[in-house]
């Protein structure tokens, strides 16, 4: 395998993620605890740079890892002066995967997921001076808990795994009585803003002053402007509880479905609206899970906007939030994949279904009750993390049958806990009964629109190979769904598919989105529009920007 750099990877200095990792709820007292850590695993000691995992390039390590074994990191950290009297809170971003922090020898916090952050106040294990901090953790690839692409034994649609600390470390100080959480709920023209920890405070928006009575205020909001990815529009606000202060925002924007022109279509504020996007699944070439910096999602986004695409289907992965902060704060809509459970099976799952043979009832399928507990645990862990992010418009439940059971149920409950927002509850195929879109996959065969009458999505298309062996990660062996060696043949191609194929189903068959394979190469896969290292682009503006448009205004003629 070849070792490909970012251009930011290439020149990492100083705190890696040094970035304050929660953007919706800010304070000012917080410290970055990522860095150089002391790291044994396996009977080797190294030292390793945190947040990046043992296997990547960014860690300092690259190592093969050998999956169930302990992991320990140790650091030592002192508070800064100004932080005496207040309440120390340790946070970690996210560990793969059975997790355990201590402070001084003394435990703090546990885990069991890979994709979910950890929080403890740490005060009463803190002492005067120097303090240490040691992270236990272990990496088992067990399939009864969340494991999303990783595999041991990677190669084609499978990915290198990711052990240990992938995500910021870091503290913050707070008063006694300090907000714990923010949740805001909007319609058209209101915020309805909670906050708990305190009952009583002040929401200061725009300007005006707004008192919380016990730990909520409705605010209405005048002239109300809309989110959408041409008008990002973001309220930003602050709530202050006695000595706590923090800094959030939401945005205004709604999701509907109308029937125009005799079809159900997905609208944006009222209106039709096409969701030209691509598959996101968050993976680098040096970072693996973690980029090497912050900053890097926001080239990606642009990159894309660029090209005049509005969505990014975040596949089987859980972001930092600080993806889903550029992606409000630019435009960008998210389809959130949860991350899946169970066992894979290449004929039931791939082969069959490729086939079109796309009919199951999924009552009895992965019927591990641990498995299934697990799933739903992280479903609704996901939308606790996430909701708040109003990029956010569709949930994707299951995709491609990977770990899937009891649709139908895991829609009903979705549903409650985010009534909001679209639902694709089979991402490919196998159907249920409950879904918001009838959601298709369609790599080989020309674009077949789904039978049910609901509004049509093309969840999952493309995947076409145009590979540039200097930017790539495997130079053997080549995972694609059609193979180019030329640039300009991939680009025509590409051109025609979306002229042919996408355009003339949206006023036809109720087209309401189509998500192409994908932002960037992923190791085997050589079926991005930007290469692992991201240095090239294989499509650029000129060549592809009046296609999106084009797209954009067939949908918003549907309105007139």
């Amino acid at each position: 395998m070849q070792p490909l750099f970012t251009t930011a990877g290439g020149s990492l200095s100083g705190i890696p993620w040094n970035t304050y990792p929660r953007p919706r709820m800010v304070r000012e007292k917080w410290l970055c605890l990522n860095g150089e850590w002391s790291f044994s695993a396996g009977g080797r000691d190294a030292v390793i740079r945190v947040p990046f995992c043992p296997e990547s390039l960014l860690s300092g390590l690259a190592w093969k890892m050998e999956y169930g074994q302990e992991m320990i990191y140790r650091r030592a950290f002192e508070l800064p002066d100004d932080w005496k009297g207040f309440r120390i809170l340790l946070h970690l971003g996210a560990v793969s995967r059975v997790s355990e922090a201590r402070i001084n020898g003394k435990t703090a916090a546990t885990g069991e997921e890979c994709y979910f952050p950890l929080s403890a106040d740490i005060t009463d294990l803190l002492r005067p001076g120097s303090n240490e901090i040691t992270v236990i953790c272990s990496h088992d690839l067990s399939h009864q808990h969340l494991w999303g692409k990783q595999k041991k034994d990677r190669g084609g649609m499978w990915y290198t795994p990711v052990s240990g600390i992938w995500q910021t470390v870091w503290l913050e100080a707070v008063p006694e009585k300090y907000i714990r959480s923010l949740d805001v709920c909007t319609g058209e023209n209101y915020a309805e803003i909670r906050a708990e920890g305190i009952t009583e405070g002040i929401v200061s928006l725009e300007g005006r002053d707004y008192p919380l009575t016990d730990g909520s205020v409705r605010i209405g909001i005048p002239d109300p402007e809309m989110w959408s990815p041409e008008h990002p529009r973001l309220y930003r606000f602050t709530v202050t509880g006695g000595e706590d202060r923090v800094e959030s925002y939401f945005a205004l924007r709604t999701l509907s479905v109308k029937r125009i022109e005799g079809k159900p279509r997905l609208c944006l504020n009222g209106k039709p609206f096409f969701f030209h996007g691509l598959l996101d699944q968050g993976y680098w070439s040096d970072g693996i899970y973690t980029p090497a910096e912050a900053a890097e999602y926001e080239r990606d986004i642009l990159a894309m906007k660029a090209l005049g695409f509005n969505t990014l289907r975040k596949h089987i992965k859980i972001e930092p939030e600080q993806f889903y902060y550029d992606c409000d704060r630019l435009g960008m809509i998210v389809f959130q994949d949860m991350v899946n459970c169970g066992e894979y099976r290449f004929l039931q799952d791939t082969l069959l279904p490729t086939l079109l043979f796309r009919k199951k009832s999924d009552r009895r399928l992965h019927r591990d009750p641990e498995m299934r507990r697990n799933f739903l645990h992280g479903m609704e862990e996901t939308v606790r993390l996430l909701r708040n992010y109003p990029c956010i418009c569709l949930w994707t439940i299951f995709n491609e049958g990977w770990g899937q059971f009891c649709a139908d149920e895991a829609y009903e409950r979705l549903k409650a806990l985010d009534p909001d927002r679209f639902i694709d509850s089979t991402s490919g195929w196998f159907h249920q009964k409950k879904s918001d879109v009838d959601s298709i996959h369609d790599y080989y065969w020309n674009v077949r629109i789904g039978k049910k009458n609901l509004p049509q999505l093309l969840s999952e298309f493309g995947g076409w190979s145009c590979k540039i062996p200097e930017h790539s990660y495997n130079l053997e062996k080549t995972y694609g769904y059609k193979k180019y060696a030329d640039r300009s043949a991939f680009v025509t191609d590409l051109r025609a598919h979306y002229l042919e194929q996408i355009l003339p189903q949206i006023r036809r068959k109720g087209l309401c989105g189509a998500i192409y394979t994908q932002v960037s190469d992923v190791e085997d896969e050589t079926n991005g529009l930007l290469t692992y290292d991201r240095k090239v682009a294989k499509i650029v503006p000129e060549d592809f920007l009046d296609i999106s448009e084009r797209l954009s205004s067939e949908m918003a003629s549907l309105s007139s």
